[in-house]
Protein backbone atom coordinates (compact mmCIF):
# COMPACT_ATOMS: atom_id res chain seq x y z
CA UNK A 1 0.00 0.00 0.00
CA UNK A 2 1.08 3.21 -1.13
CA UNK A 3 1.43 6.26 1.57
CA UNK A 4 2.62 8.63 -0.71
CA UNK A 5 0.84 12.16 -0.38
CA UNK A 6 -0.95 13.42 -2.92
CA UNK A 7 0.27 16.91 -2.27
CA UNK A 8 -1.12 19.00 -4.92
CA UNK A 9 -4.38 17.60 -4.38
CA UNK A 10 -4.32 18.22 -0.55
CA UNK A 11 -3.44 21.81 -1.29
CA UNK A 12 -5.73 24.40 0.37
CA UNK A 13 -7.47 27.12 -2.57
CA UNK A 14 -9.44 29.80 -1.67
CA UNK A 15 -13.16 29.90 -3.66
CA UNK A 16 -14.81 33.22 -3.38
CA UNK A 17 -14.92 34.03 0.14
CA UNK A 18 -14.05 30.29 1.40
CA UNK A 19 -10.98 29.04 2.26
CA UNK A 20 -10.72 25.00 1.67
CA UNK A 21 -8.33 22.94 3.35
CA UNK A 22 -8.53 20.43 0.20
CA UNK A 23 -9.09 20.40 -3.74
CA UNK A 24 -10.87 17.07 -3.26
CA UNK A 25 -14.57 18.19 -4.09
CA UNK A 26 -17.45 16.23 -3.39
CA UNK A 27 -19.50 15.97 -7.40
CA UNK A 28 -23.67 16.90 -6.83
CA UNK A 29 -25.15 13.50 -7.33
CA UNK A 30 -28.78 12.57 -7.06
CA UNK A 31 -29.14 10.14 -4.41
CA UNK A 32 -33.53 10.07 -4.18
CA UNK A 33 -33.70 9.96 -0.13
CA UNK A 34 -36.42 12.49 0.25
CA UNK A 35 -38.85 9.97 0.57
CA UNK A 36 -41.53 12.58 2.47
CA UNK A 37 -44.80 14.17 1.26
CA UNK A 38 -42.55 17.89 1.68
CA UNK A 39 -39.65 16.59 -0.24
CA UNK A 40 -37.40 18.01 2.60
CA UNK A 41 -34.60 16.44 3.83
CA UNK A 42 -33.93 14.45 6.47
CA UNK A 43 -31.37 12.63 9.46
CA UNK A 44 -30.16 10.49 6.64
CA UNK A 45 -28.60 13.31 4.72
CA UNK A 46 -27.18 15.09 7.61
CA UNK A 47 -25.54 11.96 8.45
CA UNK A 48 -24.35 11.57 4.40
CA UNK A 49 -23.15 15.14 4.01
CA UNK A 50 -21.47 15.10 7.60
CA UNK A 51 -19.69 11.57 6.84
CA UNK A 52 -17.89 13.33 3.68
CA UNK A 53 -17.30 16.91 6.03
CA UNK A 54 -13.77 16.05 4.99
CA UNK A 55 -14.06 17.32 1.38
CA UNK A 56 -12.02 20.49 0.70
CA UNK A 57 -15.95 21.63 -0.92
CA UNK A 58 -19.26 19.48 -1.09
CA UNK A 59 -21.54 20.50 -3.68
CA UNK A 60 -25.53 19.28 -2.71
CA UNK A 61 -27.31 17.00 -4.54
CA UNK A 62 -29.16 19.58 -7.41
CA UNK A 63 -32.46 20.93 -5.75
CA UNK A 64 -35.44 22.23 -6.58
CA UNK A 65 -36.21 25.78 -6.82
CA UNK A 66 -39.62 25.78 -6.59
CA UNK A 67 -42.60 22.93 -7.56
CA UNK A 68 -42.63 23.94 -11.25
CA UNK A 69 -39.29 22.63 -11.24
CA UNK A 70 -39.24 19.33 -10.55
CA UNK A 71 -38.38 16.86 -12.28
CA UNK A 72 -37.21 13.47 -10.71
CA UNK A 73 -38.86 11.40 -8.04
CA UNK A 74 -38.05 11.88 -4.06
CA UNK A 75 -35.53 14.58 -4.89
CA UNK A 76 -35.75 17.87 -2.05
CA UNK A 77 -36.50 21.13 -2.64
CA UNK A 78 -35.08 24.37 -1.20
CA UNK A 79 -38.59 26.44 -1.53
CA UNK A 80 -40.64 25.65 1.47
CA UNK A 81 -39.62 26.80 5.31
CA UNK A 82 -39.74 22.49 6.16
CA UNK A 83 -37.54 21.98 3.59
CA UNK A 84 -34.74 25.19 4.79
CA UNK A 85 -35.31 23.77 8.29
CA UNK A 86 -34.20 19.99 7.23
CA UNK A 87 -31.32 21.75 5.24
CA UNK A 88 -30.54 23.40 7.75
CA UNK A 89 -29.74 20.66 10.39
CA UNK A 90 -27.08 19.63 7.57
CA UNK A 91 -25.40 22.36 7.25
CA UNK A 92 -25.04 22.45 11.12
CA UNK A 93 -23.98 18.98 11.14
CA UNK A 94 -21.20 19.77 7.98
CA UNK A 95 -20.09 22.93 9.57
CA UNK A 96 -19.65 21.42 12.95
CA UNK A 97 -17.36 18.57 11.34
CA UNK A 98 -15.19 21.38 10.14
CA UNK A 99 -16.96 21.00 6.50
CA UNK A 100 -18.15 23.73 3.72
CA UNK A 101 -21.22 23.22 1.58
CA UNK A 102 -22.61 24.87 -1.01
CA UNK A 103 -26.13 23.84 -2.29
CA UNK A 104 -26.85 23.15 -6.37
CA UNK A 105 -30.27 25.13 -7.62
CA UNK A 106 -31.81 22.64 -9.96
CA UNK A 107 -35.11 23.18 -12.50
CA UNK A 108 -35.44 20.32 -14.95
CA UNK A 109 -37.58 22.02 -17.16
CA UNK A 110 -38.66 20.27 -20.13
CA UNK A 111 -36.96 17.20 -18.75
CA UNK A 112 -39.30 16.56 -16.26
CA UNK A 113 -43.07 14.75 -16.67
CA UNK A 114 -46.74 15.93 -16.10
CA UNK A 115 -46.25 12.74 -13.17
CA UNK A 116 -44.63 15.67 -11.38
CA UNK A 117 -46.40 18.48 -11.85
CA UNK A 118 -49.92 17.46 -11.37
CA UNK A 119 -50.52 16.46 -15.36
CA UNK A 120 -49.41 19.82 -16.31
CA UNK A 121 -46.82 20.18 -18.74
CA UNK A 122 -43.73 20.73 -18.09
CA UNK A 123 -41.72 24.43 -19.53
CA UNK A 124 -39.09 24.65 -21.42
CA UNK A 125 -37.20 27.23 -23.71
CA UNK A 126 -39.74 26.20 -26.66
CA UNK A 127 -41.97 23.48 -27.42
CA UNK A 128 -39.50 20.60 -28.28
CA UNK A 129 -39.66 16.87 -26.83
CA UNK A 130 -35.97 17.13 -25.80
CA UNK A 131 -36.46 12.99 -25.97
CA UNK A 132 -34.97 12.20 -22.10
CA UNK A 133 -37.13 10.01 -19.56
CA UNK A 134 -37.81 11.14 -16.27
CA UNK A 135 -37.92 9.32 -13.16
CA UNK A 136 -41.22 9.34 -11.55
CA UNK A 137 -43.23 6.93 -9.46
CA UNK A 138 -44.16 5.08 -12.02
CA UNK A 139 -40.64 4.24 -12.88
CA UNK A 140 -38.50 5.96 -16.32
CA UNK A 141 -41.17 7.56 -18.55
CA UNK A 142 -40.47 9.37 -21.24
CA UNK A 143 -40.66 13.21 -21.70
CA UNK A 144 -43.46 14.92 -23.48
CA UNK A 145 -43.90 17.96 -25.64
CA UNK A 146 -43.34 20.92 -22.80
CA UNK A 147 -45.05 24.13 -23.15
CA UNK A 148 -42.95 26.96 -24.79
CA UNK A 149 -42.03 29.80 -21.50
CA UNK A 150 -43.71 32.95 -22.10
CA UNK A 151 -41.19 36.37 -20.50
CA UNK A 152 -43.72 36.24 -17.59
CA UNK A 153 -42.91 32.59 -16.91
CA UNK A 154 -39.18 33.32 -17.55
CA UNK A 155 -39.72 36.31 -14.92
CA UNK A 156 -41.52 34.11 -12.74
CA UNK A 157 -38.62 31.46 -12.59
CA UNK A 158 -35.84 33.73 -12.33
CA UNK A 159 -37.65 35.00 -9.26
CA UNK A 160 -37.53 31.56 -7.82
CA UNK A 161 -34.03 30.90 -8.18
CA UNK A 162 -33.35 34.33 -5.89
CA UNK A 163 -35.72 33.36 -3.59
CA UNK A 164 -34.23 29.70 -3.43
CA UNK A 165 -30.58 31.01 -3.69
CA UNK A 166 -31.92 33.54 0.01
CA UNK A 167 -33.51 30.00 1.53
CA UNK A 168 -30.39 28.64 0.95
CA UNK A 169 -28.42 31.16 2.76
CA UNK A 170 -31.21 30.92 5.60
CA UNK A 171 -30.24 27.56 5.59
CA UNK A 172 -26.78 27.81 6.32
CA UNK A 173 -25.19 27.26 3.53
CA UNK A 174 -21.73 28.74 2.35
CA UNK A 175 -23.36 29.50 -1.35
CA UNK A 176 -24.92 28.17 -4.28
CA UNK A 177 -24.49 26.51 -7.10
CA UNK A 178 -26.30 27.20 -10.59
CA UNK A 179 -26.81 23.81 -12.11
CA UNK A 180 -27.26 24.55 -15.59
CA UNK A 181 -25.17 21.13 -17.04
CA UNK A 182 -26.69 18.01 -18.67
CA UNK A 183 -30.52 18.59 -19.63
CA UNK A 184 -31.37 21.05 -17.05
CA UNK A 185 -33.35 24.25 -17.99
CA UNK A 186 -30.42 26.47 -17.94
CA UNK A 187 -28.68 23.79 -20.51
CA UNK A 188 -32.17 23.56 -22.62
CA UNK A 189 -31.82 27.80 -23.11
CA UNK A 190 -28.27 27.18 -24.29
CA UNK A 191 -28.94 24.30 -26.51
CA UNK A 192 -30.02 25.26 -30.00
CA UNK A 193 -31.82 22.51 -30.71
CA UNK A 194 -34.05 22.87 -27.98
CA UNK A 195 -34.26 26.92 -27.86
CA UNK A 196 -35.98 27.90 -31.21
CA UNK A 197 -37.20 31.57 -29.70
CA UNK A 198 -36.58 34.42 -31.56
CA UNK A 199 -37.31 37.02 -28.50
CA UNK A 200 -34.59 38.15 -25.77
CA UNK A 201 -34.01 34.79 -24.70
CA UNK A 202 -33.18 33.04 -27.94
CA UNK A 203 -31.94 33.24 -32.07
CA UNK A 204 -28.29 33.69 -30.95
CA UNK A 205 -25.75 32.77 -28.92
CA UNK A 206 -26.03 35.76 -26.99
CA UNK A 207 -29.31 35.87 -26.06
CA UNK A 208 -29.35 31.95 -25.24
CA UNK A 209 -27.26 32.39 -22.33
CA UNK A 210 -29.01 35.80 -21.13
CA UNK A 211 -31.23 33.16 -19.06
CA UNK A 212 -28.52 31.49 -16.96
CA UNK A 213 -26.70 35.05 -16.92
CA UNK A 214 -30.06 36.44 -15.39
CA UNK A 215 -30.41 33.43 -12.85
CA UNK A 216 -26.54 34.05 -12.07
CA UNK A 217 -27.57 37.93 -10.94
CA UNK A 218 -30.54 36.47 -9.07
CA UNK A 219 -29.04 34.32 -6.98
CA UNK A 220 -26.14 36.29 -6.03
CA UNK A 221 -28.30 38.92 -4.29
CA UNK A 222 -28.45 37.01 -1.24
CA UNK A 223 -24.38 37.04 -0.93
CA UNK A 224 -21.88 39.74 -0.48
CA UNK A 225 -19.26 39.36 -2.48
CA UNK A 226 -18.56 35.83 -4.62
CA UNK A 227 -21.30 33.14 -3.36
CA UNK A 228 -22.46 31.79 -6.52
CA UNK A 229 -20.80 28.85 -8.62
CA UNK A 230 -21.98 27.65 -12.07
CA UNK A 231 -21.88 24.48 -13.19
CA UNK A 232 -21.78 23.79 -17.16
CA UNK A 233 -21.27 20.51 -18.99
CA UNK A 234 -19.80 21.46 -22.56
CA UNK A 235 -19.48 18.01 -23.98
CA UNK A 236 -22.76 16.32 -22.95
CA UNK A 237 -23.80 13.34 -25.05
CA UNK A 238 -26.93 12.17 -26.32
CA UNK A 239 -29.87 13.15 -27.87
CA UNK A 240 -30.60 16.50 -28.99
CA UNK A 241 -27.72 17.36 -26.45
CA UNK A 242 -24.82 16.14 -28.74
CA UNK A 243 -21.60 18.36 -28.51
CA UNK A 244 -20.48 19.18 -32.22
CA UNK A 245 -18.28 22.75 -33.45
CA UNK A 246 -20.90 25.12 -32.85
CA UNK A 247 -22.03 24.03 -29.37
CA UNK A 248 -18.85 23.97 -28.30
CA UNK A 249 -17.73 27.44 -29.72
CA UNK A 250 -21.30 28.39 -27.87
CA UNK A 251 -19.91 27.54 -24.39
CA UNK A 252 -16.47 29.30 -25.30
CA UNK A 253 -18.66 32.36 -25.50
CA UNK A 254 -21.04 31.48 -22.44
CA UNK A 255 -17.17 30.67 -20.35
CA UNK A 256 -15.59 34.14 -21.25
CA UNK A 257 -18.86 35.80 -20.38
CA UNK A 258 -19.36 33.94 -17.07
CA UNK A 259 -15.42 35.37 -16.62
CA UNK A 260 -16.62 38.92 -17.12
CA UNK A 261 -18.96 38.36 -13.69
CA UNK A 262 -16.02 36.22 -11.84
CA UNK A 263 -12.63 38.62 -10.49
CA UNK A 264 -14.48 39.83 -7.61
CA UNK A 265 -17.65 39.95 -8.79
CA UNK A 266 -20.66 37.10 -8.01
CA UNK A 267 -19.10 34.27 -9.81
CA UNK A 268 -16.87 32.11 -7.19
CA UNK A 269 -16.31 29.42 -9.34
CA UNK A 270 -16.99 27.71 -12.36
CA UNK A 271 -17.28 23.33 -12.42
CA UNK A 272 -16.59 21.70 -15.83
CA UNK A 273 -18.22 18.47 -16.08
CA UNK A 274 -16.00 16.74 -19.25
CA UNK A 275 -16.82 14.00 -21.84
CA UNK A 276 -17.45 10.70 -21.17
CA UNK A 277 -14.94 8.05 -21.43
CA UNK A 278 -14.80 4.20 -22.74
CA UNK A 279 -13.40 1.58 -20.08
CA UNK A 280 -10.03 2.47 -18.89
CA UNK A 281 -9.46 6.05 -20.46
CA UNK A 282 -8.43 8.70 -18.60
CA UNK A 283 -9.75 12.40 -18.31
CA UNK A 284 -8.09 13.89 -21.55
CA UNK A 285 -6.76 17.43 -19.92
CA UNK A 286 -7.58 19.37 -23.54
CA UNK A 287 -11.20 19.29 -22.98
CA UNK A 288 -11.04 21.62 -19.65
CA UNK A 289 -7.65 23.40 -21.23
CA UNK A 290 -9.98 25.10 -23.84
CA UNK A 291 -12.17 26.41 -21.32
CA UNK A 292 -8.82 27.22 -18.84
CA UNK A 293 -8.17 29.88 -20.61
CA UNK A 294 -10.75 31.91 -21.23
CA UNK A 295 -11.83 31.78 -16.71
CA UNK A 296 -9.66 33.11 -14.54
CA UNK A 297 -10.98 32.15 -11.45
CA UNK A 298 -11.06 29.00 -9.41
CA UNK A 299 -11.78 26.29 -12.61
CA UNK A 300 -13.36 22.68 -10.49
CA UNK A 301 -13.51 19.74 -13.24
CA UNK A 302 -15.04 16.64 -13.15
CA UNK A 303 -15.75 12.64 -14.73
CA UNK A 304 -13.68 10.22 -14.68
CA UNK A 305 -11.08 11.12 -12.66
CA UNK A 306 -8.73 8.96 -10.34
CA UNK A 307 -6.24 10.22 -7.51
CA UNK A 308 -3.60 10.54 -9.70
CA UNK A 309 -5.08 11.70 -12.95
CA UNK A 310 -6.67 14.41 -10.28
CA UNK A 311 -3.25 15.60 -9.06
CA UNK A 312 -1.90 15.77 -12.21
CA UNK A 313 -4.55 18.09 -13.68
CA UNK A 314 -4.19 20.34 -10.58
CA UNK A 315 -0.20 20.06 -10.95
CA UNK A 316 -0.39 21.42 -14.56
CA UNK A 317 -2.77 24.08 -14.19
CA UNK A 318 -5.64 22.54 -15.82
CA UNK A 319 -7.71 22.77 -13.01
CA UNK A 320 -7.78 24.01 -9.58
CA UNK A 321 -9.87 21.74 -7.80
CA UNK A 322 -11.52 18.10 -8.83
CA UNK A 323 -14.89 16.77 -8.39
CA UNK A 324 -15.63 13.22 -7.72
CA UNK A 325 -19.29 11.64 -7.91
CA UNK A 326 -19.38 7.89 -7.34
CA UNK A 327 -16.12 8.01 -5.65
CA UNK A 328 -17.33 10.32 -3.00
CA UNK A 329 -20.84 7.67 -2.56
CA UNK A 330 -18.53 5.01 -1.30
CA UNK A 331 -15.97 6.64 0.05
CA UNK A 332 -16.78 9.20 2.84
CA UNK A 333 -13.56 9.89 3.94
CA UNK A 334 -12.21 10.55 0.42
CA UNK A 335 -9.68 12.76 1.25
CA UNK A 336 -7.93 9.72 3.34
CA UNK A 337 -7.77 7.42 1.33
CA UNK A 338 -6.37 9.18 -1.40
CA UNK A 339 -3.53 11.45 1.05
CA UNK A 340 -2.87 7.51 2.45
CA UNK A 341 -2.69 5.56 -0.67
CA UNK A 342 -5.61 3.49 0.12
CA UNK A 343 -7.60 1.51 -1.72
CA UNK A 344 -10.90 2.87 -3.12
CA UNK A 345 -14.21 0.70 -2.08
CA UNK A 346 -17.03 0.73 -5.11
CA UNK A 347 -20.55 1.48 -4.60
CA UNK A 348 -23.28 -0.36 -5.76
CA UNK A 349 -25.72 0.72 -8.05
CA UNK A 350 -28.62 -0.70 -7.31
CA UNK A 351 -29.06 1.12 -4.16
CA UNK A 352 -28.50 4.72 -5.77
CA UNK A 353 -32.26 5.90 -5.88
CA UNK A 354 -33.46 3.46 -3.84
CA UNK A 355 -34.34 5.55 -0.64
CA UNK A 356 -32.98 4.57 3.27
CA UNK A 357 -29.91 4.03 4.58
CA UNK A 358 -28.69 0.99 2.24
CA UNK A 359 -25.88 2.19 0.54
CA UNK A 360 -26.03 5.70 1.71
CA UNK A 361 -24.83 6.10 4.88
CA UNK A 362 -23.44 2.89 5.88
CA UNK A 363 -20.00 2.95 3.70
CA UNK A 364 -17.47 2.18 6.03
CA UNK A 365 -14.72 4.27 6.49
CA UNK A 366 -11.23 2.53 5.81
CA UNK A 367 -9.52 1.16 9.04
Amino acid sequence: MSTTLTRTLLNGLDVGPLRLPNRVVMAPTTRARATNSALAPTELHAAYYGQRAGAGLIVTEGTWVSERAIGFLNVPGVYSEAQVAGWRRVTEVVHALGGRIVQQLWHAGAASHPDHLGGERPLGASAVDPGEKSFTAGGFKDTVTPRAMTLADIEKTVEEYRVASYNARRAGFDGVEIGALGVSLPAQFLNPRLNLRTDAYGGDRARRRRLLLDVVDAAAAAWPGQGVGVRLSPYWDGGCFTPDASTLADFDELVTALNDLSGGGPVAYLHLRGPDLAGGDAPDPGAFARYRRRFEGPLIVNNGFGRDSADAAVAAGVADAVSFATHFVANPDLVSRFALGRELATGDPATYYQGGAEGYVDYPAAG
